[in-house]
This record gives structure tokens, C-alpha cells and sequence, in this order.
């Protein structure tokens, strides 16, 4: 192959690579230290998950937080523009104000952002508590049982985030987790760790750490595995820990949306299984009992013979004699 060739081909791979790239992120925007928001989980469909999470939010926003208000985009008032129509300044001032408004605009209520993992996408939230919006949709979905998504699969609150690394993590836990486990705050706990293309915190390691410092902050704070008060959520993405406090994580199925709207099973019945258990003592107490009734009778007969048997015994003897 000739020189010229060659250059040919690598001039084509350095543009195939560079347009990949930009396509692949230009305009994105990435999940970050200091954001808030919801981590959604969906399977093998982004987009579709992205245009759920939209409505879903939407819609118990609205409900708690009353409908979204958009800056108005008009600039000066009408009065002003009667007034000085033709001024230059004031047409500056009022094409100012416009971009302003529209640099402003941009910061909706939710906007998804690429959170850095597959099937994640990342909401950042404006203006609104993430944790308290999210609780409220699960529980109405646990109350009224009706399914609201196809492709939602987990969503969870991110109140705070912190660097990815266990030393950035303690340091930002230890003020992080005050309003809920300092004294004289206590709680039942447990904590959910998950790490996503993040190979550098081992799982055991952090939760350890995470526990030891809730354990200063109170030392009645207890963990608990089956019925915790409160679950502290620690998300790794990449570089990135999200942290929450959440309410009923067991009881809303470690919030799914999909798994909450199930119809609870239903729980033993404990008079019929004490019922069930003992059916064996008690047809051997009845066994027993009809047992003892018969030797007694037949302790009695024997009784009732007892006399007629030894006057017998006395009349041979006598006869003998």
C-alpha cells in the first residue's frame, strides 16, 4: 500500500473518530458534584424512560408544587414601549432583559442529564425536595396500585453529592447526615451502596466507614436490616457518590416503581397456622384421652371383679380346710 494511501486512510479515521465523538456528546451534558436530582433505572431504553420519568414528575409536581412557572419573555411593559418606542436605549435594554430571560428559562424544573452509566439517566431537579417529590409518587403508586410506567424501573432521590473517593465521602457524610442521626436524632438504619464504572471503593470498605461515623454521630443509632427506620442511599457513578436519606425503602419495594404497584402477598394467617400446627397434639391428647378413659374402665371392671374372684379364692380355701 502506498504512502499516500496510508495517509488517505488515517486522515479518514481521524475524522470517523472525531465525528463519533461529537456525536456522541455534543450538547450533553453530564451529571456533576454539587447537582441534585433523581437517579432513574431503566432497561435497554433511554429515551422512552427519559420521556416517562418527564410526565411522571411532571404530573406529582404539579400536585405539590402547583404547575410550572416560566419567566415571561416580554421585556419591558407595554406602557414603557408606548413611551419610548423609538429610544435606542431603551431597545437595548430591552433586547438585555430578553436574553436574560431566556438564559433564565433554560432552568426548568427537571432536566435530564447523562449521568455517566448505562441505563441511568440522571434528573436534575430546580427549586423542589427530589426526596420529598419521589416519596410522594411511591406512595401513591403503593396506595392506589395503578402502573404509571412501562420502561421505569428504581428511582432515587439525590439530595447530595461528593468526589467518589472514601475520603471525600466520610468528610461529606459527617455534616450530610446530621439532621437525621445526630444526637439527640436517632434512628433504625441500613445502608444501599451501589458503584457504577467506578472500580476504586470497595463495597464493604465504605459501608463500614458510613456506619462507624453514623455510630459517632449517635450511638443509639442501630443498624437494621429488616425494618429499617431510614436507608441511607450512596450511588457511585464514575467520579461522582449521590447520597440521600430516604422513608419506607423497604416498604416501597427499594423504590420500583414496577415492583410497588404489586398487590402485597398476603401474610400468614396466624390463629389458623397456630390451629394447623397443633392438630397433631391434639389428636394425640385425644388419642391420650381415649386411652386413659379406657384403662380406667377397664380398672374399673377389673375393680367391680376384684371381690367376686376372692371370695372365690376364700371359699376354696376353706373347702380345703
Amino acid at each position: 500500500m502506498s504512502a499516500a494511501q496510508n495517509e488517505s486512510r488515517k486522515r479518514s479515521k481521524k475524522r470517523y473518530v472525531a465525528g463519533h465523538h461529537s456525536k456522541r456528546w455534543k450538547g450533553s451534558r453530564e451529571l456533576e458534584v454539587g447537582m441534585e436530582g433523581i437517579l432513574i433505572t431503566c432497561n435497554m431504553n433511554e429515551r422512552k424512560c427519559t420521556a416517562e420519568a418527564f410526565n411522571l414528575l411532571s404530573e406529582y409536581a404539579d400536585r405539590l408544587y402547583g404547575p410550572e412557572k416560566l419567566q415571561d419573555n416580554t421585556g419591558s411593559s407595554s406602557e414603557e414601549e408606548e413611551a419610548e418606542e423609538e429610544d435606542v436605549d431603551v431597545a437595548l435594554k430591552k433586547e438585555v432583559a430578553q436574553l436574560q430571560a431566556s438564559g433564565t428559562k433554560q432552568e426548568r424544573r427537571f432536566q435530564a442529564l447523562d449521568s455517566g452509566a448505562n441505563n441511568v439517566i440522571f434528573i436534575r431537579t430546580q427549586n423542589l425536595e427530589s426526596d420529598k417529590l419521589v416519596h410522594h409518587i411511591l406512595s401513591d403508586l403503593h396506595t392506589t396500585k395503578k402502573k404509571k410506567s412501562r420502561v421505569i424501573l428504581r428511582m432515587l432521590p439525590v439530595t447530595g453529592t461528593c468526589k467518589a473517593f472514601q475520603d471525600d465521602m466520610v468528610k461529606y457524610l459527617t455534616t450530610f447526615l446530621e439532621p437525621w442521626f445526630k444526637a439527640p436524632n436517632c434512628a433504625t438504619y441500613q445502608i444501599a451502596f451501589k458503584a457504577r464504572n467506578s472500580s476504586h471503593n470497595k463495597r464493604d470498605e465504605i459501608i463500614k466507614s458510613i456506619a462507624g461515623l453514623v455510630g459517632k454521630l449517635n450511638p443509639k443509632n442501630k443498624v437494621d436490616l429488616t425494618n429499617p427506620e431510614l436507608t441511607i442511599i450512596v450511588e457511585v457513578i464514575k467520579a461522582v457518590c449521590c447520597i440521600s436519606v430516604v422513608k419506607d425503602y423497604t416498604l416501597y419495594r427499594k423504590y420500583n416503581v414496577q415492583e410497588v404497584v404489586k398487590e402485597d402477598a398476603p401474610k400468614p394467617d396466624v390463629t389458623t397456622a397456630k390451629t394447623d400446627t397443633n392438630k397433631p397434639e391434639e389428636m394425640e391428647k385425644q388419642n391420650a384421652g381415649e386411652t386413659n378413659q379406657e384403662e380406667k374402665r377397664g380398672e374399673e371392671e377389673n375393680d367391680k371383679n376384684l371381690p367376686q374372684d376372692n371370695e372365690e379364692v376364700e371359699k376354696g380355701e376353706g373347702e380345703g380346710d
